[in-house]
């Protein structure tokens, strides 16, 4: 049996919690906020606080530390019914172990207490430095997000080195413009080599720097990219698209820490975070022999994957929400409202861009809106047609399908047809009371053909 300690103002969430949790075989206690908590917390020991952030007085996040700071130390978990990605990773990183919003989904809470209980005290996570300040512009309330903003508080406690992969659009840069911010290099610059979009003669050259003369055009002394992000992070994007030269090169600077400029003779140290970013499976291309495998496996230290906004729809309206505020920012205008056709239309889309591809069809249709409401009119003509015509036309393997009134309607109509309409026969087959019958017929319009006569054992 475990000792568990809910702490939560809302009595009857706290109730149903406890109630829920001595029922798993736990020796569970409840208060309604912080202070009573830690009171509590120092008498009973816990081996797990469920601790809620927003309560009156101190918060669950403020008092976070010092639950933490017990000795021994429980494990935590925070619940909220607020969905705030700043929070997630400063909770993270104080030393929560896992953060779960209300409502609670109950499967969610016990999976979370089983691995959690079934680590050692040693395991505990280690509280940190509060997070720095500033919005990250990332949102999404589904789980698969959720377990992003986890991870991002967790890896930003290190200067571990971090793979992003993803498909274009889902927002790699924006994770690891989150890590850095919420890193202890927070105050230090960030830093972003486009590896795809900088010829590769040119690369080595931007990312390491030169001396003057080192090539033509050369005329002076120039620091490159590792330099410019001494005591802050830079971030590799589409590091797959790198030349091997240029691979053996990073190798380096991931092995050693330093870095040698163009025409130089002396070798400069780096303290720059390195976060990469990949939108191929860059396995694929260590199999393929065009990305070197000992590479691979350094920059992979942890492995963040971003999830494509087709599997992620509960984070539509969310996202809508928080682009078109940027977008009325930045256009200076005043969407306020938008038809529900519009809201259907992009959540029946696929999304193949993503992330981006959504912010670029809301800043062309609110370009082109005059008032205050989107409608379907304002969206670019070839979603208005992928939207329609995913209306009209079924996919395959739903062809010849109906709806479920349909599949009853039709189901009950044969029994009756194949009894001769004979009631009593049918309530057998179909294994209802001849009120339910009774009730579908008269839903569906199901009445004898005409001429046709109901058994007398089956009249009512």
């Amino acid at each position: 049996m475990s000792r568990v300690l809910v702490v939560d103002d809302v009595q009857a969430s706290a109730r149903t919690l406890q109630l829920h949790l001595s029922a798993q075989g736990h020796d569970t206690a409840v208060t309604h906020d912080a202070e009573t908590g830690l009171a509590t917390a120092r008498e009973l020991n816990p081996d797990l606080v469920i601790l809620d952030i927003r309560m009156p007085g101190r918060s669950g996040l403020e008092a976070l530390p010092e639950f933490r700071a017990l000795q021994p130390a429980p494990h935590i978990i925070m619940i909220t019914a607020f969905h705030d990605m700043d929070t997630t990773i400063e909770a993270m990183q104080q030393g929560a172990e896992d953060y779960i919003h209300k409502p609670l989904d109950i499967d969610e809470l016990d999976a979370a207490i089983e691995r959690i209980l079934g680590l050692g005290r040693a395991d505990n996570l280690v509280p940190t430095s509060d997070v720095a300040g500033g919005r990250f512009e990332m949102v999404g309330r589904s789980r698969v997000m959720k377990d992003v903003f986890k991870n991002i508080g967790l890896v930003a406690r290190s200067k571990t080195t971090v793979l992003i992969t993803g498909e274009s659009g889902t927002g790699k840069e924006l994770v690891a413009r989150a890590i850095h911010n919420a890193s202890g290099n927070a105050a230090g610059p960030f830093v972003v080599v486009n590896c795809a979009a900088v010829v590769e003669t040119l690369l080595e050259s931007d990312m390491f720097g030169h001396e003057k003369g080192a090539f033509t055009g050369a005329v002076g002394r120039q620091p490159g990219k590792f330099a410019l992000a001494a005591g802050g992070t830079i971030f590799l994007d589409e590091v797959g698209e790198m030349s091997p030269g240029m691979q053996a090169k990073l190798l380096r600077v991931l092995q050693y820490k330093d870095f040698t400029p163009l025409g130089s003779k002396t070798a400069q140290r780096t303290d720059a975070r390195i976060i990469a970013a990949t939108n191929v499976e860059l396995a694929d291309l260590v199999r393929q022999g065009r990305f070197r495998e000992d590479l691979y496996y350094r920059l992979r230290v942890v492995n963040m994957h971003l999830p494509p906004l087709r599997e992620r729809a509960d984070d539509l309206p969310d996202l809508i929400q928080a682009l078109l505020a940027r977008i009325n920012a930045d256009l200076r205008s005043g969407i306020t409202h938008i038809d529900q056709a519009v809201l259907d239309c992009l959540g029946d889309y696929d999304w193949p861009g993503n992330v981006r591809e959504l912010e670029n069809i809301l800043l062309k249709s609110v370009a082109l809106t005059a008032g205050n409401t989107l409608t379907l009119d304002q969206l670019p003509a070839e979603l208005q047609g992928a939207c329609t015509a995913q209306k009209k036309s079924p996919p395959p393997a739903a062809a010849g399908l109906g709806s479920l009134a349909e599949m009853e309607r039709n189901h009950v109509a044969r029994v009756l047809q194949a009894t001769a309409w004979h009631r009593g026969q049918a309530c057998e087959i179909l294994d209802i009371s001849r009120p339910r019958l009774r009730r579908i017929m008269r839903e569906y319009g199901l009445e004898p053909p005409v001429g046709a006569q109901e058994s007398k054992n089956g009249a009512d």
